[in-house]
């Protein structure tokens, strides 16, 4: 029975993850092994931060309305109870373009929600 040799397949396996890792520093770009660790730790890396994503912009949404807020004279908790107990329905990611864009209409919603 013939021997089987795998060369062209562990090769063509390591060039795909070398590939990968291109741009990595040091010998995690061309060492298969340490290469295979940091693309896989890449990974995990990756998912985590897709949803950390989302965490970091709500948090930047946030520090925007309240620095606008507080130009208004406005507490940023203020103008959210203010806006959910009247039914206004902005989401902060709007908030935040609208006090950055177009402060006067900010101020316009600051207005209706505290009153």
């Amino acid at each position: 029975m013939a021997r089987i040799k795998r060369g062209l397949m562990r090769h063509k396996r390591h060039k795909k993850l070398i590939s990968k890792a291109k741009g990595y520093y040091g010998r995690k770009k061309n060492v298969f092994k340490n290469a295979h660790e940091q693309v896989m730790k890449s990974g995990q890396y990756a998912f985590r931060d897709r949803r950390a994503k989302k965490r970091d912009f709500r948090r930047l949404w946030i520090a925007r309305i309240s620095a606008a807020c507080r130009a208004e004279g406005v507490r940023y908790g203020e103008l959210i109870h203010g806006m959910s107990s009247k039914g206004m329905d902005v989401n902060r990611k709007m908030l935040s373009e609208l006090a950055i864009a177009d402060p006067k209409a900010f101020s316009a919603l600051v207005k209706a929600a505290t009153n």
